[in-house]
């Protein structure tokens, strides 16, 4: 089998506080870096934000993670309706990679055509701690499950909020302590 044929849907940790969660995804790779650059596009399975795309660029993301699904499912505690972050623009090179600051870490989104697929690796570096790791492995997992299925073509079907849950469980379990 090749390593495509086996990828794991979960993230995994390549140094500690660092996650690599792949997926892959129905190409062609210029329809994929729209879904990671256009703000209506990446609207629909993580967060709005317009984008000049341009290294060094300031912009903000916006999350309203209640609407990718519906129903949303039970928005956990200490999670609010809306979330923003300031980020900017850290290494661009069109259709193949792009990384942002988050907070004072990064996240690289780098594509690698597969045939008529396209592999999706994204990287979180440098997160600050288990309890955010944790968040996040279970946050990335989520959000590009909706990428999966939106682009896809097909309609969500299951609870944003309810997936997040049960994967920061799962996570907890797989991550090291």
């Amino acid at each position: 089998m090749t390593e495509l044929a086996t990828l794991s849907a979960y993230g995994e940790l390549i140094e500690p506080l660092t996650l690599k969660i792949q997926r892959l995804l129905p190409g062609p790779v210029d329809r994929v870096w729209a879904y990671l650059t256009q703000s209506e596009l990446r609207r629909q399975w993580l967060a709005s934000g317009q984008m000049e795309m341009t290294s060094g660029t300031a912009f903000e993301l916006v999350w309203r993670n209640d609407e990718l699904s519906d129903p949303p499912g039970t928005r956990p505690e200490g999670f609010g309706a809306e979330h923003r972050l300031e980020s900017r623009i850290l290494e661009l090179e069109p259709n193949r990679k792009l990384s942002i600051a988050w907070n004072q870490g990064e996240v690289s989104f780098e594509l690698e055509p597969a045939g008529d697929k396209v592999l999706l690796t994204v990287t979180h570096r440098r997160l600050p701690d288990r309890a955010q790791l944790l968040n996040v492995s279970a946050g990335w997992h989520a959000h590009l499950d909706v990428l999966a299925t939106r682009i896809g073509g097909r309609s969500q079907t299951a609870s944003f909020w309810d997936s997040w849950s049960r994967l920061k469980a799962e996570y907890e379990k797989r991550l090291p302590a």
